[in-house]
């Protein structure tokens, strides 16, 4: 029946709330008359409820009390309902003060208006609250309750269970808040138990628990890993509680709670960076930002914001990308003047125009391109980009004398297997060159990391992608791992390495345990509340052009020297005379504007690159043709 009547008339209601106010006026004589109606004149309590159904009429239709939707009954009701009691009971006061002199027959009194407005409130608002539980049971009550805990026995956590509760789509049951302070413990945090990890474990052997919501922000990842992969292992569905950047007003609502995501298991502790050094270095500065429409040129920029510089122009040729950094910029009402220079960095006068326009103190090159098999079938583009286009504004940086010029690279740079990896060890072998130099006003500096997570192409965003469609996920190897970091971690410690660096330097950043792919994989989907290989299959492609199984950070014949950062190294690698890296990357050039033979291209890059290897490439047959390369020995 509820169901089927899902908004009660507003005749209804109105009928209702007059026949609650003439009930209440009946109780509150009664109850003055000592609980007996001897005594009580017939006429005085028909002219009494004649008197109160014309002007609850009045006010209730004056205040619109019944145009609320009862099953939504709040505050706001409860408000509009108390304005009308108490308005009713004034004209009923007044009335019968004035009544009084001309004799009129009313069963009314002071005492009586009071209790009758205490029991018109009392009515009014039980039938609404009644009549919204109905609703509510109704549309629920053949719905299983879902055993709920949250993780976080906190301010969090408690409006966590608020939301739940008081949410009605959500019918949860709230079985226990869990917590790892042993203080908390057995404790009763808002009339729920807290308690132990320890105990929830025992608790899911031998009862159901269907979700387990975090809502702790300052949980450890690998805490929090522990926690997702207990949950994970015995199908309990793991929520976040949303950060609180995103809360509206101090409060957030259930279809904010978001299932854990991969990201969150990937990430690591907080770094800490001396943002001091920065600031000192960054403020009143001109910055250029290379690549600034990409993943890492893009949060470059953004973490530079705070550190006042006097502008920073952002380069790139993708117009589109561009467009969106500049109006998210915008939108974010930044007070530093941020410039967008759509431009190709191998096209040299309209970079040398941007130099000697802007003559920036800073250059962060993250202009590259990066698709392992897609520059494997294009090393022309690949040569022309990486080492050409990095040549070029390292160049036109000590041209018009730039403090620093920080180059972001790639682990792929080490001991590389592809042409992309080989065409970023050529860029770092010049911009470390170029630090050799005598008279040159700028610092070199080189930063190594390997794969950030959610940049444009990352193997997360296929992943989801895929389990979206349906799957199957494709993994080239069954054993392939890699290096992950997080977008905003790596550009923090591209950022404090540029501050410290004296020029020279390649710095390679902590890049904490290589996580298998065929692993993260298979978290994912579970992570999507699925099985691997039964919901969504996880196929093999085998490795692409260029690919190896694992990266490293470092050559086999590099070692590294400590910095005063705990995450960030020095690598110690074989030099190279400038003078034979400028002759070697003329005739480089010359190949790529004046031969389309790619052969004799990836060729001239192993001269340059010994340790370059070609793998699952039509380029190995390059490998096995001993060259001696003058001026590497």
């Amino acid at each position: 029946m509820f169901k089927k009547l899902s908004i009660v008339p507003r005749w209804i209601i109105f009928l209702l709330d007059i026949g609650g106010t003439l009930f209440s006026i009946l109780i509150a004589i009664i109850i003055m008359q000592n609980l007996t109606l001897s005594g009580l004149s017939f006429n005085a309590m028909i002219n009494t409820a004649i008197l109160v159904l014309m002007v609850n009429s009045l006010v209730f239709t004056s205040i619109k009390t019944y145009s609320g939707i009862v099953r939504y009954t709040g505050l706001q009701d409860a408000v509009r309902i108390s304005v009308s009691i108490i308005a009713s009971a004034a004209i009923l006061w007044v009335v019968n003060t004035v009544s009084n002199k001309y004799n009129q027959d009313f069963s009314l009194s002071s005492a009586i208006i009071i209790i009758y407005a205490g029991f018109s409130f009392l009515i009014l608002v039980s039938y609404r609250v009644l009549v919204k539980f109905l609703f509510s049971y109704a549309k629920n009550y053949k719905m299983k309750k879902k055993n709920v805990v949250i993780f976080g026995a906190a301010d969090t956590g408690v409006a966590t269970k608020r939301v739940l509760e008081n949410e009605g789509t959500t019918n949860i049951n709230l079985l226990a808040f869990i917590d790892d302070d042993k203080k908390k413990i057995k404790k009763v945090l808002d009339g729920v138990a807290v308690i132990s990890f320890f105990e929830f474990m025992k608790t899911v052997e031998t009862q159901n628990i269907d979700e387990l919501v975090i809502a702790s922000f300052t949980l450890p990842t690998k805490r929090k890993n522990e926690i997702v992969d207990f949950c994970l292992d015995h199908d309990i569905k793991v929520l976040s509680v949303p950060a609180y950047n995103r809360w509206a007003e101090g409060k957030f609502n259930s279809n904010q709670l978001q299932s854990i995501k991969i990201e969150d298991l990937l990430e690591r502790d907080p770094i800490v960076i001396n943002n001091n050094q920065i600031r000192s270095q960054i403020k009143g500065k001109r910055v250029l930002v290379t690549g600034a429409a990409g993943s890492i040129g893009s949060e470059i920029v953004r973490q530079l914001i705070p550190y006042a510089p006097e502008i920073i122009i952002l380069c790139d040729q993708a117009e589109t990308p561009l467009h969106n950094i500049e109006l998210e910029l915008h939108e974010l009402g930044t007070r530093i003047n941020c410039v967008s220079y759509l431009a190709d960095i191998t096209y040299e006068k309209r970079m040398e125009g941007l130099f000697e326009n802007f003559k920036p103190h800073y250059v962060y090159h993250a202009a590259a391109y990066k698709h392992v098999p897609m520059m494997e079938l294009c090393p022309t583009e690949a040569v022309r980009n990486n080492v050409i286009g990095t040549k070029i504004v390292a160049d036109l940086a000590i041209k018009y004398h730039a403090e620093r010029f920080v180059m972001i690279s790639t682990d792929k740079a080490v001991n590389p297997t592809n042409v992309m990896g080989a065409s970023k060890r050529m860029a770092e072998m010049y911009v470390q060159g170029l630090s050799k130099e005598l008279n040159i006003h700028t610092k070199f500096i080189t930063t190594r990391f390997g794969n950030v997570l959610g940049s444009n192409g990352s193997v997360i965003n296929r992943f989801k992608e895929q389990i979206e469609k349906g799957g199957p996920l494709t993994v080239t190897h069954p054993n392939i791992t890699r290096y992950f970091m997080t977008i905003p971690e790596a550009c923090q410690l591209v950022l404090e390495a540029g501050s410290m660096g004296n020029g020279g330097e390649i710095f390679v950043f902590d890049m904490g345990q290589p996580v298998a792919i065929a692993d993260l994989a298979k978290k994912m989907i579970r992570l999507y509340g699925m099985i691997p290989n039964i919901d969504i299959n996880i196929t093999y492609s085998g490795l692409r052009p260029g690919e190896k199984l694992y990266e490293e950070l470092l050559n086999d014949a590099e070692n590294t020297l400590a910095t005063y950062h705990d995450k960030i190294l020095i690598a110690k690698v074989r030099e190279v005379e400038i003078e034979f890296i400028k002759n070697s990357f003329t005739q480089l050039t010359q190949l790529v504007f004046n031969s389309a033979n790619e052969m004799q291209i990836v060729g001239k890059m192993k001269e340059l690159v010994p340790e370059f290897l070609s793998n699952n490439s039509v380029f190995e047959k390059l490998d096995n043709v001993s060259a001696k390369v003058v001026g590497l020995d």
